[in-house]
């Protein structure tokens, strides 16, 4: 989906977007390709990469906000239809933190010894809840998938997480209205007998107060992440954050003063913003893309609608 596409149904331009935002083009799946669709693909190539069977699955942890049911979790029905044999499942709330999220999660379930492996999965369908009429959302969000099997290592693969929330600040990111707001305007709209068009829920963002938190705040995070992993910005080989802005990804690259060996994710190019999705995704592009290779040490950095933040060093897969 190119800018000139998005710009067909709101009042900006190609050059604009690029501009705020560095996004060249992006992802939208298929009408009927689901948030499990995307997931099961991702999971499957994940574990086909590790060398793992679906059998030796212990759990499957999926980091959405898009998953368009309420109950069941789309971590159940993703479990399953990977042929895991009743992994415990369970989807994680933590929009475009859910991903690193899961990461942290997952290195404590294994170092507990609950399960030997877990698939960690960050999927969206931004498309559908997203509208495109929207000049502050309708050029940024995406959809996509990407996955990662964490397990039982001789060396230390995944340092500590360091995750957050500023609740005070959760009307920065929204779904809008909420779904008991919508329902009883239906029924007020058919019980009046009328033809009021009823938005429906939606993602909405007030995207000038989020840059100057994730610049602000989200470098703190990050050096906080290093330091409880023990290293400093010349050990590290790559750094992979959260999709959500290339001017964000850049202050933060200034802020972190990161050395220039230092490759960083620019994934948002050309997948635009996909929330959980979007670490897993850059992470994969670096590596097939060889600006990183396995065992590299990365700085993976989540944060989003909550807001909620997280982020750990990791040695790549």
């Amino acid at each position: 989906m190119t800018n000139a596409e998005v710009c067909e149904n709101i009042d900006s331009s190609d050059e604009w977007i690029r501009e705020r935002s560095g996004i060249i083009e992006r992802r939208f799946a298929a009408e009927d390709e689901s948030v499990v669709d995307m997931a099961v693909a991702a999971a499957a190539a994940a574990l086909a990469n590790a060398n793992i069977t679906p059998d030796q699955v212990g759990a499957v942890l999926v980091g959405t906000v898009t998953h368009p049911y309420q109950t069941p979790s789309a971590a159940a029905e993703i479990a399953e239809r990977l042929g895991t044999n009743g992994a415990g499942a369970v989807d994680l709330s933590a929009a475009c933190a859910g991903f690193s999220y899961g990461v942290g999660l997952a290195d404590g379930i294994v170092r507990s010894g609950v399960a030997t492996y877990v698939v960690v999965i960050g999927v969206e369908k931004l498309s559908d809840f997203t509208s495109p009429h929207d000049r502050s959302t309708a050029f940024i969000f995406a959809d996509g998938a990407g996955a990662a099997v964490i397990g039982p290592s001789d060396e230390v693969g995944i340092g500590p997480t360091v995750w957050g929330s500023d609740g005070s600040q959760c009307d920065l990111i929204v779904l809008e209205p909420d779904w008991v707001t919508y329902r009883k305007q239906l029924e007020a709209n058919v019980d009046a007998e009328t033809d009021v068009v009823i938005a429906f829920p939606s993602v909405h963002m007030q995207g000038q107060a989020v840059f100057r938190w994730a610049v602000g705040e989200v470098s703190k995070v990050a050096r906080q992440a290093l330091g409880a992993a023990g290293v400093t910005v010349d050990d590290l080989d790559a750094f992979i954050p959260h999709q959500a802005n290339m001017r964000i990804t850049d202050a933060m690259v200034r802020t972190l003063g990161l050395p220039d060996h230092v490759a960083v994710a620019r994934d948002i190019e050309t997948s635009g913003n996909t929330s959980a999705a979007s670490i897993p995704l850059a992470m994969d592009r670096m590596l097939q893309s060889g600006e990183a290779k396995p065992g590299d040490l990365a700085l993976l950095i989540g944060f989003g609608a909550g807001l909620a933040y997280a982020a750990q060093v990791v040695r790549l897969p």
